[in-house]
């Protein structure tokens, strides 16, 4: 029998590059329709590393998903899904409005599980990351492993053709290993 949800709930993945964000949201994910719920998956249509209609992890994990690039649009997908459990990966893409589209579906008694970066490649506060950990009901910060020295990594390390990138370059820059590495604050460098 399906356990129904009588109150919204939010829950935040976050962490650097490599960190299982997206795995662990798969994770979630699964155990909601094991579950019996009716579940949605969105991700930011920018995030095509892979696959365009999954979310595909570092590991090779994958489950279905709907590319958005407004992210208004996820009203209208839970209400034509019947969606008990949303969720939302790589939300340090989308746009401001992820903040009052959340906390609607939340009203309307969902489960909503993020998963994205908290931090850019610079260190700083990526999107609406910050204030979305900030409401949530719970927060799970993951870790890497610096790919330098072993240490625990928060971190996510941009390379430009093998050096660290610039405080000044784009903070946008869709890759995976070929364009980041997790680096501990000890081994994470800005260019100069």
């Amino acid at each position: 029998m399906k356990k129904t949800n009588n109150k919204g709930y939010l829950e935040v993945i976050c962490g650097p590059m490599f960190s299982g964000k997206s795995e662990e949201l798969i994770r979630r994910l699964r155990r909601a329709q094991i579950a019996q719920q009716h579940v949605l998956c969105v991700k930011h249509v920018l995030d095509d590393r892979w696959s365009v209609e999954h979310i595909v992890s570092h590991n090779g994990s994958m489950f279905k998903t709907r590319p958005l690039t407004n992210i208004q649009d996820i009203l209208t997908l839970v209400e034509s899904s019947q969606a008990d459990v949303v969720g939302i990966d790589e939300a340090q893409f989308f746009s401001e409005n992820l903040l009052t589209i959340v906390q609607a579906l939340i009203k309307l008694r969902k489960r909503v599980i993020i998963a994205g970066l908290d931090l850019d490649f610079r260190g700083v506060p990526f999107g609406a990351m910050p204030t979305l950990m900030a409401i949530s009901d719970t927060v799970t910060k993951l870790t890497a492993i610096c790919t330098l020295c072993g240490d625990e990594a928060a971190l996510s390390q941009r390379l430009i053709n093998g050096s660290p990138a610039r405080h000044d370059q784009a903070v946008v820059l869709i890759g995976a290993q070929e364009a980041y590495q997790a680096r501990c604050r000890g081994c994470y460098q800005i260019g100069s």
